[in-house]
């Protein structure tokens, strides 16, 4: 008779279950609409299943512990229950002097102007599904190295007019692993800038109409309030333009500075300008363009799917993937070629928001390296690993003597299994007067 009891108690609950999963699928679809979930669930799956499975199991145990409960008449049992749930409850009002807002997680303080937080508003996750079919997918998201601007040969001061959109757009970290990239012109990092010393950059910015976020742009090169993030902030479909001066030459981040800034930047919203000197840099015969950045997401590293944004990872400076220009890198595919006798010179940056970058060649050595993106003073010479910072540069300088493939890495090697290296293959013919796998000659004098 019990057993039966409880088998019907079970089928009640369970038919309870399915009635509000159907209640709350029709509800989903009157307010999202059905082609963006249709479109948005492929992406969710694995968390849709997680998300099942969790609230199966948790109502079954509270539905067999209160069932338990109610059998056992006895009232020592319900007393000793209710104690121990308000001591967890009491527990967590302590731990947590503030109150909870409605984002995740829900319990979080800083201290960022304006109390700006690293969350995920419910409300923006809502806006979010909603309008996921008005999000563009990017098939690579990475910004090409070779992608660099000419060197500039003219020997006067002019005008210079920039334009970039800040973009939210749907892309892959790696395969079958999405994330909701903040961007400058659909990339990360955002295009490459280059300009002369002395002159005058025209610099405009557009929000894209389909982002949902207000994005401005940071230049470290810039004198000026905000480095030009207190006159750019722009809403989506808006457009603002600044000038400014470059006055100083050298290698500089620019980057959202929109609160909670460490938020944007760790979207994906970063990249380089380089103000060159009067008389140029020296020539070479490559050059590329590379900067280290940091995706928090949730979950474990190589999860399938939409991975959202973990601000407390971000917070505690644990992300789950460093990459060399916004995706790692795909085995055995190098974007980046030379030939032996080549003279390379690498921009490097790093987009933060927590990591030093201990930027290092494996298999060469940098003839020359201009020291936190400075120019003017005397570089250094013969260096093996240069730290490059958080919102900071380098410029670096080797050429390439053997063939072969040379490893950039970040030499805090625990973050070459989160994505952070990338490889330039060097072609051309052997020396074995430098490198070779063979013995060398025995040696015949005394």
């Amino acid at each position: 008779m019990f057993t039966r009891h409880i088998f019907r108690s079970y089928l009640f609950y369970t038919g309870v279950v399915v009635m509000l999963g159907f209640v709350s699928v029709v509800a989903a679809i009157a307010y999202f609409g059905f082609t963006n979930l249709i479109e948005f669930i492929p992406y969710i799956l694995y968390s849709v299943i997680q998300g099942i499975a969790i609230t199966v199991g948790v109502g079954a145990v509270s539905f067999f512990v209160l069932r338990a409960l109610y059998r056992s008449r006895s009232k020592v049992l319900m007393v000793i229950t209710g104690v121990l749930v308000a001591a967890g409850l009491l527990y967590m009002w302590a731990d947590k002097t503030y109150a909870p807002h409605f984002a995740m997680p829900s319990f979080m303080h800083v201290y960022h102007p304006g109390g700006a937080l690293p969350d995920l508003p419910f409300k923006n996750v809502l806006a979010f599904i909603k309008n996921f079919n008005n999000f563009e997918y990017v098939e690579d998201i990475g910004a090409d190295p070779n992608d660099v601007p000419a060197p500039i040969t003219r020997d006067t001061s002019e005008t210079v007019k920039i334009s970039l959109t800040a973009q939210e757009v749907i892309a892959e970290v790696a395969e079958g692993i999405y994330f909701n990239y903040w961007t400058y012109n659909k990339q990360t990092p955002g295009p490459m800038l280059r300009v002369r010393e002395g002159d005058t950059v025209e610099m405009t910015l557009t929000n894209h109409p389909s982002s949902l976020h207000s994005h401005n742009i940071d230049l470290h090169a810039v004198t000026g309030p905000g480095g030009g993030a207190t006159v750019s902030r722009v809403e989506p479909g808006e457009t603002k333009t600044f000038t400014w001066k470059a006055l100083q030459p050298g290698l500089y981040i620019y980057h959202c500075a929109t609160p909670n800034v460490s938020t944007h930047n760790s979207h994906g919203q970063y990249g380089l300008i380089l103000v060159e000197p009067e008389g140029g840099l020296p020539p070479v015969d490559k050059e590329f363009y590379i900067v280290q950045g940091e995706l928090y997401t949730k979950g474990a590293i190589g999860k399938k799917g939409l991975t959202i944004f973990d601000g407390n990872a971000l917070l505690d400076g644990l992300p789950n993937y460093v990459t060399f220009n916004g995706r790692i890198e795909t085995d055995g595919e190098p974007r980046m070629t030379v030939q032996t006798g080549d003279k390379v010179r690498i921009f490097v940056g790093n987009g933060g928001v927590n990591l030093i970058s201990s930027f290092h060649p494996i298999g060469e050595i940098f003839d020359t390296v201009y020291a936190e993106g400075g120019i003017g003073a005397e570089p250094l010479k013969n260096i093996q690993t240069t730290a490059v910072l958080p919102g900071g540069a380098s410029i670096v300088e080797f050429t390439a003597e053997v063939p072969g493939d040379i490893v950039l890495v970040d030499h805090a090697l625990a973050r070459m299994n989160k994505g952070a290296w990338a490889i330039i293959r060097v072609e051309g013919e052997e020396r074995p007067d430098i490198f070779s796998g063979a013995p060398s000659a025995p040696h015949s004098g005394h």
